[in-house]
């Protein structure tokens, strides 16, 4: 008989003994644990080669998570005050976000919904399914519904086929996105039922959310095959994060190995503040820089739009860098500024 899969590590004990925490982190890091989920599926543990390397750094739990800065705050993007009825947070006209359970294969020690999310998160009762669908079916501006969570691919096929074929019934909803990091973290659990489950009557687009090129693995980059052969166009979502992926290098690694999977480098997020982050901040105009550095060094294909998501619940907005100063002059790729035609002129 083939042997069996070494287990999720969920808490510190586990952790200890795996060798990606001393024995004597093990109270501090149980303290931790009873406010922050810890998850750590083996497929990313086995990528781990070091408790502070730039995986283990986006998993292994640490003692300063215990420290919440003056700046963050437990619904950082405000989710909630957001949130007209259970499942469902509406910040633009257009799009509404719809979470059908807080429960995720792996928790990132950066998460914004940190506060929200873990193994007790469930999932939407049908009643509470459909008083959401009701919701987006009386509002005819919505456009575009968006599966987040938790992780979205944690449900059974069947129900997620259901819930996708709801939304696409729904007559005004033309686009349908689902936000995952279930490929990276769990590959071995994208089975063909699951993928078939995302053949949707509309268009939908997965997001998937990677922060370092080593998470596209062998087998990681198959389940995202197993994805694109049913015609799903892949996105690329990323947190600049200290110690994970800032520096220019492994950026520009990031995001080929994305284009090299298929991916299409879509979003670079700022760090959001929620507590106990701040070991990952990396400050915007040193984001700016490192943006400014991919450009004219890697294809446009992958340069993602690095944002910023307003603190409060403001909506999302691109932080730059600029190229342009005032009307007349412009800066190339490599910094050397350039005087444009004026206005109006004529050749």
């Amino acid at each position: 008989m083939p042997n069996p899969a070494p287990p999720t590590l969920r808490d510190a004990a586990s952790l200890v003994a795996a060798g990606l925490l001393p024995a004597g982190a093990e109270a501090a890091i149980a303290a931790v644990s009873a406010t922050y989920a810890i998850a750590i599926p083996p497929t990313l543990a086995a990528l781990i080669a070091q408790p502070d390397d730039p995986i283990g750094r986006q998993f292994v739990p640490s003692a300063a998570e215990a420290v919440t800065a003056p700046h963050e705050r437990p619904d950082p993007i405000g989710d909630e005050a957001l949130s007209p009825l259970k499942g469902i947070v509406h910040r633009y006209p257009d799009r509404v976000l719809l979470k059908p359970l807080l429960a995720c294969p792996v928790y990132c020690r950066f998460c914004f919904r940190r506060e929200q999310v873990g193994p007790a998160g469930g999932v939407l009762s049908e009643a509470e399914l459909a008083a959401a669908f009701a919701w987006i079916a009386a509002r005819p501006a919505i456009r575009e519904v968006i599966l987040s969570g938790g992780e979205p691919l944690m449900l059974a096929p069947r129900r997620l086929r259901a819930i996708l074929a709801g939304l696409a019934a729904i007559p005004h909803v033309e686009t349908l996105r689902l936000h995952t990091r279930f490929p990276i973290a769990c590959p071995e659990r994208v089975t063909p039922a699951l993928a078939a489950a995302l053949e949707a009557e509309k268009p939908l687009f997965l997001v998937i959310h990677a922060n370092h090129a080593r998470e596209f693995a062998a087998n990681a980059c198959a389940a995202l095959r197993r994805i694109q052969t049913r015609g799903i166009p892949l996105l690329g979502q990323s947190v600049l994060l200290r110690g994970v992926n800032d520096s220019a290098d492994a950026l520009e690694a990031l995001f080929r190995a994305m284009l090299a999977a298929r991916i299409k480098p879509y979003y670079l997020h700022q760090l959001d503040p929620a507590p106990g982050t701040a070991r990952f901040h990396v400050p915007i105009e040193e984001g700016r820089r490192l943006m400014a550095a991919l450009r004219g060094r890697i294809s446009g294909l992958a340069l993602p739009t690095y944002i910023l998501d307003i603190p409060g619940g403001f909506g999302k907005v691109p932080i730059g860098p600029e190229y342009l100063s005032g009307e007349d002059q412009v800066r190339d790729p490599w910094g050397k500024p350039h005087r444009l035609a004026p206005s109006g002129a004529s050749g």
